[in-house]
C-alpha cells in the first residue's frame, strides 16, 4: 500500500493468547473483497505468551496490509483497541475480535452502505458459530438509514461494527480499561452522536464464537466486580448526551433491563452477603433512584418493576430474596381482577411485604395469540374468521372487536363487533378455556363508519381482544392460513358516495389492511392517451389507444371531469370509425362545465357489478393552449389547461372573463 494512500477501512484486532482462532480472524480480514489495497489491518498483541505474537508476524510477512504491534499485557480488550485507534488511518474503523471472523464480502457491503447514505455507523448481520447468542431483531431487513430511536440498533452495543473514524476522533472516543462492559459506553456514545445508522441484514458479515478453551473475557470476567464500572459509565454516557424526557427514557430502559436488573438478579446472589450488601447494593440502589424515572418505571416488565421498587425503598433483604427465587417465581400463575392481570408473586398483596399492585401488573405484557383462518368477499362485504385470545386469560364472555385505523390520518378509529364461536383449531393451554376464542366478523366498506362509507385511504386492521374485562389491541393477519382462503381479491363496492374499489392486502410485515379507492394499489391503466386537441373552441377531443387487456375484458370506457367540490360530468368514449378496435376518442363539451378547476380521468368499468374499475390520467401536453368561447351566445368564458400534481395530470381552469378588467388591461389602465 503506498505510504500516502488512505485505506477505506482500518480493521483493529486486539489479541491475547488467541490461538488457534486468531489465524481465521486475521485471514478473514486479509481476504476481503474490498481489496488489500483499501484495507489496513492493525493487530495488537497484548502481551501474549502462547505464540500469538509469532503467528501475527508470520501472517504479516504474507500481507503488506497487516501491521503488528506488540505491547505489555493490559488485562483487557479496550487498551489494545485504543492502540489500534491511535495508528488507524482509514476512513472507517472496524473492530474484529481475535476469536471471531468476517464474511468475505462484509467490508465492501458495509462501506458501500455508508457511502451511499452518508451514515456514521453500519451494523453488519451477526451470525453465530457454536451457539453463541446473537442479536436478531435489528437484522430483520436492510435499513439504509435509521437511528437508535426508530430501530433495534441500540440493543447491540458490541463494538463489531463499521464506525466512521471522523466521528470517533471528533468525540475523542477511546475504550475505558475495564475487563468487562468496556465496549458498551464506547458504542453508546458513538450511537448517540451518529448522523445516521445503516443495517446490512441480507449478508452474514460477522461470525461470533466462543474460544475452544472458553477463555473469552465475557466468560472469565463476568462477575459483578468487573461489570460495575462499565455499567456506571453507560448510564452517565446516556445522561451526558440526552436531555431528560421520553427519548432518554427509551435509551435508559435498555441499560436498566440489561445492565441493572439482569445482573442484579443473576449475579448478586453469588456474592458474599457482605459484598452484596455493602459493595454492590448501594450502587444498584443509586442507579434505580437516579436513572429510572416514573415514566420509565411504567415501561418495565413486572419482575424489573418489583426489583426497582425494592431498590428505591432500600430493602436489601427483600431484593436478595427476590433475586434468589427469580427462576421459580417467574413460572407462577396470574390473577384476573377487575380487568387487570397480576403476577402471583409471593409478595403480591402480602400485607407484610407492602408492595403496590403496579409492581405485579402484567396486563399489557401478556402475549396475544391470534390467527386469520379465512377472508373472503360475500357480495360487497368482507368476511373474516379466526381466533384470538390473551394468554392466561380464559375466553369467558369474549367481546373481541375489529378496529380499523386510517393510515396517517388524525381521525377516530372505526370499531366493528365480532361474533364469538368455537375455534376451528384445537388451541393449547392445559387447564385454560380458550374454546370460545374463535370469531367471525364482517367489514362492509359501504356502511362500516357508523353507517357511512369508509373514507378513501389505507386502513390498517387491528383486533381488540377482550375477555373477562381484559383488553389487548394487536395488529392482525401476520399469522394466517396459507393459500387462497386468506387472499381475497379487489372488489368494486357500491356506496352512498358512488362506487369504490376496495383492495385487501398484506403489508410488508404480513398484516392485513384495506386500500379503499386504490390509493396504493391501482390496476394497470386501461389505455394510453396520445393527444388532446380543441375540436371547436368549446369542445376538447381526447384520443388514445386501449391496452390489449382492456379490449379483451370488454369494459366500458368513459371520460370523467370532476372538481374538488364533487361536481362530475362524464361523456362516453367511442371507437374511431374505420380504425382499429383499440383506438378511441372522446369529445368533452367544456361549455357545459361550471366555474372551477376540473380534473380529467379516463375510467373503465369491467363487465359485472363487482368488477374492479381501472383508471388512467389524461396527461397535460404543453402544446394545448387556452381557449375562449361565448356561453349562451353572449357571456365570454375561458378554459386554461394546467398540470396537476407530480403526474402532471390535465386540469382545466374554467371561469368567466371579466370584460371590464380585460378592457382596462388593453388600455394600460
Amino acid at each position: 500500500m503506498p505510504a500516502l494512500s488512505r485505506p477505506r477501512v482500518s480493521v483493529i484486532i486486539p489479541a491475547y493468547n488467541a490461538l488457534p482462532e486468531l489465524t481465521r480472524a486475521v485471514t478473514s480480514a486479509m481476504d476481503q473483497t474490498l481489496g488489500q489495497d483499501r484495507v489496513e489491518i492493525i493487530a495488537v498483541d497484548d502481551g501474549s505468551t502462547d505464540g500469538t505474537g509469532e503467528e501475527l508476524e508470520r501472517l504479516a510477512r504474507t500481507c503488506p496490509a497487516l501491521h503488528v504491534v506488540h505491547q505489555e499485557n493490559s488485562g483487557c480488550a479496550g487498551v489494545p483497541r485504543n492502540t489500534g485507534l491511535d495508528q488507524a488511518r482509514g476512513d472507517f474503523v472496524f473492530f474484529l475480535d481475535s476469536d471471531d471472523y468476517l464474511g468475505p464480502d462484509a467490508l465492501r457491503r458495509m462501506v458501500a452502505m455508508a457511502d451511499a447514505h452518508g451514515t456514521d455507523i453500519v451494523l453488519g448481520k451477526i451470525a453465530s458459530v457454536g451457539g453463541r447468542a446473537v442479536p436478531r431483531a435489528v437484522f430483520q431487513r436492510n435499513q439504509p438509514r435509521t437511528d437508535i430511536f426508530s430501530s433495534h440498533a441500540y440493543l447491540t452495543l458490541g463494538p463489531w461494527k463499521l464506525f466512521r473514524r471522523s466521528l470517533i476522533e471528533r468525540l475523542r472516543l477511546r475504550f475505558p480499561p475495564y475487563r468487562n462492559c468496556e465496549d458498551k459506553p464506547f458504542t453508546a456514545a458513538a450511537y448517540l452522536n451518529a448522523s445516521g445508522i445503516s443495517v446490512v441484514a441480507d449478508y452474514d458479515c460477522y461470525y461470533v464464537r466462543y474460544r475452544e478453551n472458553r477463555s473469552n473475557l465475557t466468560l472469565t470476567a463476568a462477575d459483578l466486580a468487573h461489570r460495575m464500572d462499565g455499567t456506571r459509565l453507560c448510564f452517565e454516557t446516556v445522561a451526558r448526551y440526552l436531555e431528560p424526557g421520553p427519548r432518554r427514557d427509551q435509551i435508559m430502559r435498555r441499560h436498566v433491563e440489561w445492565e441493572l436488573c439482569g445482573p442484579l438478579r443473576a449475579l448478586l446472589p453469588r456474592e458474599s452477603e457482605r459484598d452484596a450488601r455493602e459493595r454492590f447494593f448501594p450502587e444498584f440502589r443509586h442507579w434505580a433512584s437516579t436513572w429510572v424515572t416514573d415514566a420509565l418505571f411504567q415501561q418495565l416488565g413486572a419482575p424489573d418493576r418489583l426489583l426497582v421498587h425494592l431498590l428505591r425503598a432500600d430493602r436489601f433483604d427483600d431484593v436478595l430474596t427476590v433475586a434468589r427465587n427469580a427462576g421459580a417465581d417467574e413460572r407462577r400463575g396470574h390473577l384476573v381482577d377487575k380487568g387487570r392481570v397480576y403476577w402471583l408473586h409471593p409478595f403480591f398483596r402480602d400485607h407484610a411485604a407492602a408492595v403496590p399492585d403496579i409492581c405485579f401488573d402484567v396486563t399489557d405484557r401478556l402475549p396475544v395469540q391470534h390467527h386469520l383462518e379465512a377472508a373472503s368477499w360475500h357480495g360487497g362485504v368482507l368476511r373474516l374468521a379466526g381466533h384470538a385470545y390473551v394468554e392466561d386469560v380464559d375466553s369467558l364472555d369474549p367481546a373481541t372487536e375489529i378496529v380499523l385505523r386510517k393510515y396517517r390520518a388524525d381521525r377516530p378509529e372505526v370499531r366493528l363487533p365480532t361474533t364469538p364461536c368455537l375455534s376451528a383449531h384445537p388451541l393449547p393451554g392445559e387447564g385454560r378455556q380458550y374454546e370460545m376464542a374463535g370469531f367471525t366478523a364482517e367489514i362492509d366498506p359501504a356502511t362500516a363508519d357508523g353507517g357511512a362509507p369508509l373514507e378513501r385511504g389505507l386502513w390498517n386492521i387491528y383486533l381488540d381482544v377482550r375477555a373477562q374485562g381484559v383488553s389487548r389491541t394487536v395488529r392482525f393477519g401476520n399469522r394466517r392460513e396459507g393459500g387462497e382462503v386468506t387472499r381475497p381479491t379487489r372488489r368494486r363496492v357500491t356506496t352512498s358516495r358512488g362506487p369504490v374499489t376496495v383492495v385487501p392486502y398484506f403489508t410488508p410485515y404480513g398484516n392485513l389492511s384495506l386500500d379503499v379507492g386504490e390509493v396504493a394499489h391501482p390496476l394497470d391503466p386501461p389505455c394510453q392517451v396520445l393527444r388532446t386537441i380543441w375540436r371547436t373552441r368549446s369542445t376538447l377531443l381526447v384520443g388514445g389507444r386501449l391496452t390489449e387487456e382492456a379490449v379483451r375484458d370488454g369494459g366500458v370506457l368513459r371520460l370523467r371531469a370532476e372538481t374538488g367540490t364533487g361536481a362530475v360530468h362524464e361523456v362516453p368514449v367511442r371507437g374511431e370509425q374505420g380504425g382499429s378496435v383499440n383506438v378511441f376518442t372522446a369529445r368533452l363539451p367544456i361549455g357545459r362545465l361550471g366555474t372551477g378547476c376540473w380534473t380529467l380521468t379516463l375510467i373503465m368499468e369491467g363487465p359485472g357489478e363487482d368488477a374492479p374499475r381501472r383508471t388512467a390520467i389524461v396527461p397535460y401536453f404543453d402544446r394545448l393552449a387556452a381557449t375562449r368561447w361565448l356561453r349562451f351566445g353572449c357571456r365570454p368564458y375561458y378554459a386554461k389547461p394546467v398540470a396537476l400534481g407530480p403526474a402532471r395530470a390535465l386540469g382545466l381552469e374554467v371561469a368567466p372573463i371579466k370584460v371590464v378588467t380585460g378592457v382596462r388591461r388593453r388600455l394600460g389602465g
